[in-house]
């Protein structure tokens, strides 16, 4: 045994390295902060610094067994100095490791404690409610049943969600609601008595919510089967109060789209509950036979819709006993407190719908090109074929009932833009006014009309002059909103409506490539939704504007031209408003299609074709220069104020490659410019993290109730919340707004977007943007862009789509956010815009964003898993600055630092990294000199015990030798 014991020796230190190691990776993998595929990756990474150490036990091994028959002092040298030895080797190896590859991650995991004040937290709940106040939306009212009486406080709540609602989403957006406010607290904390006997039978039933996750979805929906509801509880009910509530609910959340096909969902408990081609928006046989119990045994029924996502809400109509409804998306922290002040009346309803409501769901445009879609002929591609052009929400259903009112009303239950109050009102509009700028303007007179106080929406849409067969037109266009504060019964407030002529312009892509304002009369008109007017004035454009060179839009830096028609198109036949639509059949039509064309397929490139593109003319820049100029001189400076050349020039390509490589979650130290760490953070609903789950402010409602409150103010408000609490938990960038378009009611991240239209979700979102900025936040404006499904996220899916469409719907948003909201971060998305993937089209990030838009800043990937696709070389030559990458790995590092191209490409990257970094809080109260983080310290002080001990050993070494050498 002796004879192996150096052989056992090296043996346990390897196992031990290697158990340690596998435990640490193994333990951020469970914790969230990494996923196997992260892990994986890691050890291949680490695994080399491990190789100076082995080959010092090989040796040290080596040596042992060379001195076994040695003199007995000589032996005891060689153990004792080979323990010291390779002790001194793994310290040094440990730090290496933890001070290079892993130093991100741990920055990330043990990133110093911070939370929020509970005087920031309360301002912040309070907002919450505020917005539930606003973005809750009464669909129906008969005979005026709400408010409630005060004589009504008792109320029977059916339905298993009353006492498992739903607060937001799931995934990147989810939120901590561990101290929310529930439904059935809500009512309570608004005087009202829930009957606990219902209560208890449904907590009985089930208290635990299906997971819908990123990873994997139970899209069970737990409802009691009606002959669970025995007579003593329903006579006790009956008893108890003759008013009954029931509550619906569906979840969303990234990662999957709602399914489509319930029937093929597996479905514990109540089985058959689908027949085939059934729909998750859709009741289940469950759910219908709950609520036709609760209605023959309740005259006064009220529904409440706890979902993102428009159902199929028909059946709302269908039964006299049902006599209201409110649609109350996830309300988040404390808003469920709002559903019990409308019941009884101390708010008064003001929210307005985002989406249209229609009664069947697989009649929309979008139904049969939406979700999972492979080509035959190249199997590593999906797509998705946005057919229906413009026409998307209530721009087809304006446009397409334009002259069949009576089809209109069988197709659509709520338009757009729909909401009723309390009280009533009567909107006016005062004359239009032409800026000699291009501006137009008018007044509105708002008049409560009622006998209840109360908030109202001004809804401002146009109607361009439309040639059959000309430039894609929608019969009506959202161009500007407004809402007046509270107006008392029998006052008045007069609102100004401002926009540009340019907002009217639609996009001519086939003629002039241009945006054009056609001549004609433009019917200028306030509406209560989408479709029903209440006042209108004719705006008559004398001449065809065309915005081309030398006439571009006023708010543009440089004029829009054709930038994606090229590659973005495919093989799609596209609806058209020509002859009355006739070839809506042929648009709209499952695709039968699963061949890309060779002119298409041979556009697009993933990481085993992609080749590094080189620029001849690319000079190489200075590197490595000692000017000594320090970021936070920069802050508050221009982008291109000639001080950033001298910083520039100091960065080293290894230092670039760096900041660009480890984008995930943070941006990076730099010692020789002195760049401070800065921390980003999820989500859209409010601060979440997977490193620090405990690093969280308040549950925020999700983007879609925001919307409902049509309200900019509360907009701004939110955005301004969030960059308190952003500065107190010492974050600095915000993986937020999410601006995408619910395209299609099935959609899973549509808790996380505002609503079907762009100009609605560009205010929002500009709002909010704003408002952090205020305080030093950078929002990351995401998902730039036509991410608007779940489904095959990641699969290289090639999304078709016209450029008129993508520039007037799925941009929209985000060039408000620019141009009005001043955004200085992006987050580009996971999939492909036609041939190219998004975060490797320079004709988006670059010419349409950079260019026409007038962006600074930075543009980050979404999460960084390589996908067989996302390449930081393309990325950074394209526009797309900094990768989301906790490890480096998957392409997120540069495979060429070396050539002229690379090198500038990476100072440009830099360049828009740093000029967003210098801005934000985090140079707000700049202390000089190199930071070490709390981790750091702690491995440092380690170090200096280590470094004890083994000075002890060694002299214990040289003693007991002496004392040995004696003998």
């Amino acid at each position: 045994m002796k004879k192996y014991r150096g052989l056992l020796i090296g043996a346990i230190i390897v196992l031990i390295i290697a158990g340690g190691g596998y435990f640490g990776l193994n333990k951020l993998s469970q914790d969230g902060v990494l996923n196997m595929d992260d892990v994986y990756a890691t050890i291949q990474k680490v695994l080399p610094y491990f190789i100076p150490f082995a080959i010092l036990l090989v040796i040290v091994i080596g040596i042992l067994v060379f001195v076994r028959k040695k003199d007995k002092k000589i032996r005891f040298l060689a153990k004792f100095e080979s323990i010291i030895a390779l002790l001194v080797a793994l310290t040094l190896t440990i730090n290496v490791i933890l001070f290079g590859p892993m130093a991100n991650i741990f920055n990330l995991k043990y990133a110093d404690a911070t939370s929020v004040s509970k005087k920031t937290l309360d301002k912040s709940t309070e907002l919450v409610e505020k917005i539930a106040d606003e973005g809750t939306v009464l669909l129906k009212n008969t005979d005026g049943i709400l408010p409630l009486a005060a004589k009504e406080n008792k109320l029977n709540v059916f339905g298993w969600a009353s006492t498992n609602p739903l607060y937001g989403g799931t995934g990147s957006g989810n939120v901590d609601t561990s101290s929310s406010v529930d439904l059935l607290t809500g009512l309570e904390n608004a005087g009202f008595e829930v009957n606990a006997d219902l209560v208890d039978f449904y907590k009985e039933y089930s208290t635990v919510r299906p997971e819908v996750g990123m990873w994997a979805q139970d899209w069970t929906l737990p409802e009691p089967t009606v002959d669970k509801y025995d007579s003593k509880l329903m006579d006790g009910a009956k008893d108890f109060s003759d008013v009954a509530m029931v509550v619906i609910s569906r979840l969303g959340g990234e990662g999957a789209d709602l399914p489509t096909d319930m029937s093929k969902v597996t479905y514990d408990g109540n089985k058959g509950d689908f027949d085939e081609g059934d729909h998750y928006l859709s009741l289940s046989k469950t759910e219908k036979d709950m609520v036709k119990m609760v209605t023959e045994n309740f005259d006064n029924v009220i529904v409440v819709v706890n979902t993102a996502n428009p159902m199929e809400l028909g059946w709302l109509d269908e039964n006299d006993s049902i006599k209201a409804a409110i649609w109350m998306a996830g309300p988040g922290q404390t808003g469920f407190n709002s559903l019990g002040k409308i019941l009884n009346g101390s708010v008064n309803p003001s929210g307005k719908t985002v989406d249209t409501y229609v009664y069947d769901l697989k009649t929309t445009p979008t139904w049969n090109n939406f979700g999972d879609f492979k080509y035959k002929n190249e199997k590593d591609y999906t797509f998705v074929n946005y057919s229906e052009s413009i026409y998307v929400g209530y721009r087809f259903y304006e446009t397409y009932y334009l002259e069949d009112e009576k089809g209109y009303q069988e197709a659509v239950q709520y338009p757009f833009g729909h909401g009723l109050s309390y009280t009533t009102f009567e909107q006016k509009m005062g004359a239009i006014k032409k800026g000699d700028d291009g501006g137009i303007s008018f007044d509105v007179t708002v008049k409560n009309t009622g006998d209840v106080a109360g908030k109202d929406v001004v809804e401002v849409y146009y109607s361009a002059p439309y040639t059959n067969g000309g430039i894609e037109k929608s019969a009506v266009d959202l161009v500007s909103f407004d809402k007046t504060d509270i107006i008392e019964p029998g006052e008045s407030e007069t609102v100004t409506i401002a926009f540009n002529e340019e907002d009217m312009a639609s996009y001519d892509t086939a003629v002039s490539g241009s945006y054009i304002l056609e001549k004609g009369d433009y019917e200028i008109k306030i509406m209560a939704d989408s479709h029903t007017t209440l006042d209108k004035k004719t705006y008559t454009v004398d001449d065809t504007v065309v915005y081309d060179e030398g006439n571009k839009r006023a708010t543009d830096k440089v004029t829009a031209t054709n930038q994606f028609a090229d590659f973005t198109e495919g093989d799609v036949t596209y609806l058209s408003r020509k002859d009355k639509f006739a070839n809506y059949e042929e648009a709209t039509a499952k695709p039968t299609n699963f061949d890309i064309s060779e002119e298409y397929a041979s556009q697009i490139s993933n990481d085993k074709t992609y080749k590094i593109s080189e620029d001849k003319d690319a000079k190489m820049p200075t590197t490595g220069a000692n000017n000594g100029v320090k970021l936070n001189e920069l802050a508050g400076k221009e982008y291109d104020d000639p001080m950033w050349d001298k910083l520039l020039d100091q960065l080293t390509p290894k230092e670039m490659n760096k900041l660009i490589a480890y984008g995930g979650y943070q941006t990076v130290p730099l010692r020789s410019i002195d760049k401070l760490i800065t921390y980003d953070s999820d989500g859209p609903a409010g601060f979440s993290s997977f490193f620090t789950p405990e690093r969280h402010g308040a549950a925020f409602p999700g983007a879609v109730m925001i919307a409902a409150t049509w309200n900019d103010e509360l907009a701004l408000e939110r955005g301004q919340a969030i960059g308190d609490e952003a500065s107190e938990l010492g974050i600095a960038g915000w993986y937020g707004p999410a601006m995408n378009i619910h395209r299609n009611a099935f959609a899973g991240r549509n808790f996380e977007y505002y609503s079907e239209d762009g100009v609605l979700s560009g205010v929002m979102a500009a709002n909010e943007i704003s408002g952090a900025a205020e305080k030093g936040v950078y929002s990351y404006m995401k998902h730039f862009a036509l991410n608007d499904q779940e489904v095959n996220r990641t699969e290289l899916l090639l999304t078709w789509s016209t450029e008129q469409a993508m520039r007037q719907i799925y941009l929209k948003p985000f060039e408000m956010a620019v141009k009005d909201g001043g955004a200085t971060a992006v987050m580009s998305s996971f999939n492909y815009i036609g041939t190219k993937w998004s975060g490797g089209s320079e004709e988006l990030l670059n010419n349409v964003l950079r260019d026409e838009w007038g962006f600074r800043g930075m543009v980050l990937t979404d999460y960084f898993g390589g996908y067989g696709y996302m390449d930081a070389d393309k990325a950074i030559r394209s526009g797309n600055d900094i990768m989301l990458s906790t490890t480096g790995e998957s392409g997120a590092s540069l495979d060429d630092m070396t050539s002229a191209t690379a090198v500038s490409s990476m100072r440009t990257a830099s360049h828009n990294i740093l000029y967003t970094v210098a801005n934000s809080n985090a140079y707000y109260d700049y202390e000089p000199g190199w930071h070490l983080l709390g981790w750091m310290k702690l491995v440092l002080s380690v170090d200096v015990a280590v470094a004890i001990v083994l000075i002890g050993l060694q002299v214990v070494a040289i003693v007991l030798y002496r004392r040995k050498a004696k003998v």
